[in-house]
């Protein structure tokens, strides 16, 4: 084990926050930069695309969105792999590289006025490298955040993970309201979606300059040379442990609507097809966020206290019951206080999963093969499902249907609830 777990053997455990921040700060980073391209997308649309069909626009920022999210399967199998080979901290730097970098070229990109198709295809490929980093980001920093854990305190370790992504994507709700209050909707279009982009390439160079002090795990160092001797390791995944790979399919397609449908599809839904004003959403959004932020340690306590699958059954069975009704509140012009009602019980059930979704991940798969099989399987799901979500409900909504999307989001739960009643209980596992 490592020097981190060992510490649990003294009769008061010392949480080692510095090195859990610095861990979870890139993911923080990447997430903060993906959230401000789904929030911001309805102001900046009509810069990459044709202006003079709004609606056509947003279609195709959204398919740009949806398009990279198929490069984080790539990036789960080739960074998940570097982990698996070269170490966590050195995938994890190259991350936040390939992440800093897309979010700062998208700040700087020429317009559709000025260069034409060239403009969507180059948001196109500054969208390729941040899904190819956030592919092996979710892996990478799951599998470290897990082995540096003591076994009876893997979930409170594997709630920082969403602590840092929750507070990065409070930042970008702020600044969302900040920016949406301030300037007015040309202006938002004109310069304001840069602002954000800029401020998301500048923290990941501050996460990149905080993750050089990371050491790596004793469980790959122990572990390295099964995973450089293991052949056609990808393959193994799927015949060595196939159950692994439904079980994480199965939760992860739950996770990743409940992520997208809360953290980005909602917001251009409010705006676009409700009427809500962009200061509401963004004020409800962050009232939400600091809820599902709060919930984060005490939830991953209670899962090293009480166990992993009832808390995941509760979220699911919660979300197949509640989804359509919490829909229903977000009617023409709604008001207020009916957004920070469905964000803020959304979020706060998601937190109950969230909290300890990078212990479930790493528990499920041995060392040599952890990071490239959640890297893998994890991303391909999220892709399928993740990232056609704003998109799907904005066609939806399009075509007047917008109610079975949300009816769509209840039947993954019931999905992601069968599945979870076959996993075992991993309280407390030693890592393989």
């Amino acid at each position: 084990m490592s020097q981190v777990a060992d510490s649990s053997s003294t009769e008061r455990h010392k949480l080692p926050v510095r090195t859990l921040v610095a861990a979870s700060i890139g993911n923080a980073v990447e997430w903060f930069d993906w959230t401000i391209y789904a929030t911001f997308a309805v102001y900046f649309s009509s810069q990459f695309f044709d202006k003079s069909n709004p609606t056509l626009a947003l279609i195709g920022t959204t398919s740009t969105y949806a398009l990279a999210f198929f490069f984080r399967p790539l990036g789960g199998v080739i960074l998940g792999r570097l982990a698996d080979l070269r170490g966590r901290k050195f995938a994890m730097l190259v991350t936040i590289m390939l992440m800093a970098g897309g979010s700062l070229l998208i700040a700087v990109l020429p317009t559709y006025a000025l260069v034409g198709w060239l403009a969507p295809i180059l948001l196109l490929l500054a969208r390729i490298a941040q899904g190819l980093s956030l592919g092996g980001e979710v892996s990478n920093a799951s599998a470290y955040l897990a082995e540096i854990a003591p076994p009876a305190r893997r979930g409170r370790y594997s709630s920082f993970f969403y602590i840092s992504t929750g507070t990065a994507l409070l930042a970008a709700s702020l600044l969302g309201l900040l920016l949406t209050t301030q300037l007015d909707r040309p202006q938002l279009e004109s310069y304001g979606w840069r602002i954000a982009f800029a401020v998301g390439g500048v923290l990941g160079i501050v996460g990149l300059w905080l993750r050089r002090t990371l050491t790596e795990t004793d469980q790959f160092e122990e572990n390295v040379a099964k995973a450089k001797a293991t052949k056609n390791p990808l393959l193994r995944t799927l015949t060595h442990y196939p159950r692994s790979v439904l079980q994480l399919f199965g939760f992860t397609l739950l996770s990743t609507l409940c992520y997208y449908t809360f953290f980005s599809a909602l917001t251009p839904f409010a705006v676009q097809f409700r009427g809500a004003a962009g200061s509401d959403v963004f004020l409800a959004l962050s009232i939400g966020t600091v809820v599902f932020i709060a919930l984060q340690y005490p939830m991953g306590a209670c899962a090293d206290r009480f166990g992993r699958k009832p808390q995941m059954l509760v979220w699911s069975a919660a979300f197949a019951v509640l989804i359509v009704p919490l829909s229903l509140l977000i009617t023409e012009n709604p008001p207020v206080i009916n957004l920070i009602v469905v964000f803020s019980v959304g979020l706060g059930l998601y937190a109950v999963f969230s909290s300890i979704a990078p212990a479930i991940m790493s528990e499920i798969f041995p060392t040599e093969l952890r990071a490239l099989g959640i890297g893998a399987w994890y991303n391909l799901t999220v892709a399928v499902f993740g990232g056609t979500a704003p998109l799907l409900i904005a066609a939806l909504s399009g075509a007047g249907r917008p109610q079975l999307f949300f009816w769509y989001v209840a039947g993954a739960a019931v999905v992601a609830f069968l599945i979870i009643l076959t996993l075992p209980e991993t309280k407390g596992r030693v890592l393989d």
